[in-house]
């Protein structure tokens, strides 16, 4: 298997999508795939991703919460910042070398595709999608020992935020502005802001005794 370097849209080459699908059975990462496979059980409706083995798996101190899976994610079959998209591109950039993506996990309020087939379009959201989707981040809350701290990027995520304060209260929560191009292109201050969040929480892990 060819090696392959951390970078923007990686995984639009079908070799490295072999790869991290070589890593899913990984023991920092078993966990959360047989998590995401129960999901899948019974469930012909909808794709959900896996969670990305180059991320931290079990042993994450943050999880960055987003909306849905894209396309790409859809693709490629994992949630991950080296997706063949701009929102991807975009949180590769912006988190780097900020946050050693090994301390991290990234994960949806809404952990299945809601485009069309084709991929061509995804809808936004909604309240039901958001309140189905809530339930199975209530179990991953339980496998992710070691979490410290959440990130909420956008409104759709932030809307999760009460449910985790009850469940996890010694978690750490920030709220961010979403990295899609829709948001960063629209008000270029957001990167900034996102940026911030994310020197924020780097800074928190540092100054914060682990457990």
């Amino acid at each position: 298997m060819a090696n392959f370097e951390d970078q923007p849209k990686l995984l639009r080459s079908l070799e490295a999508c072999k790869g991290r699908n070589s890593e899913l059975r990984d023991p920092h990462i078993a966990p959360l795939t047989t998590f995401v496979e129960a999901l899948r059980t019974g469930n012909t409706t909808y794709d959900i991703p896996y969670f990305d083995p180059w991320d931290g798996g079990i042993e994450a101190e943050v999880l960055f919460l987003f909306e849905a899976p894209g396309p790409q994610a859809k693709g490629s079959g994992f949630i991950s910042r080296n997706n063949p998209d701009e929102t991807a591109k975009n949180f590769f950039e912006f988190n780097k070398d900020l946050i050693s993506r090994k301390r991290t996990v990234s994960w949806n309020i809404v952990p299945w595709y809601i485009g069309n087939n084709d991929g061509s379009k995804i809808r936004p959201a909604n309240s039901n999608d958001i309140a189905t989707g809530i339930q199975p981040l209530m179990t991953l809350l339980k496998l992710l020992p070691k979490l410290r701290a959440i990130v909420l990027f956008g409104k759709k995520a932030q809307q999760g935020e009460n449910l985790i304060a009850g469940l996890r209260p010694k978690i750490k929560l920030f709220k961010s502005p979403h990295p899609s191009p829709q948001v960063v292109n629209r008000s270029p201050e957001k990167k900034l802001i996102i940026v911030g969040v994310l020197r924020e929480v780097a800074a928190y892990l540092d100054q914060t005794p682990n457990g």
